[in-house]
């Protein structure tokens, strides 16, 4: 199991810390999240250079700009109120 790790640099930022094989470790305003593949798949084949470009988006969120990927901090600190739900099809919905 291959195992990628990056500084945080701002307390006030978004950051990837770890990717590896279940999912990554972000740091955000200072707080370490892991997000697992199982909560958010869309990481799991998304490209390194993709995923290491995380952004803050105001207060409340953060984004990944070039995988049209955005979290809640709230869901990040509370994944248990948020719970996964995934569209294949415009008609169908998986919870």
């Amino acid at each position: 199991m291959e195992t990628i790790t990056r500084q945080n640099t701002s307390s006030m930022s978004a950051d990837v810390l770890m990717i590896n094989s279940q999912g990554l470790m972000i740091s955000v305003m200072g707080n370490d999240y892991f997000i697992s593949y199982n909560r958010a798949p869309w990481f799991k084949d998304a490209k390194i250079s993709d995923v290491l470009n995380v952004q803050m988006e105001g207060r409340s969120a953060i984004v990944w700009p070039t995988l049209d990927v955005d979290l809640e901090i709230e869901s990040l600190k509370h994944p248990e109120r948020y719970p996964l739900v995934m569209k294949r099809y415009e008609d169908e919905v998986l919870a």
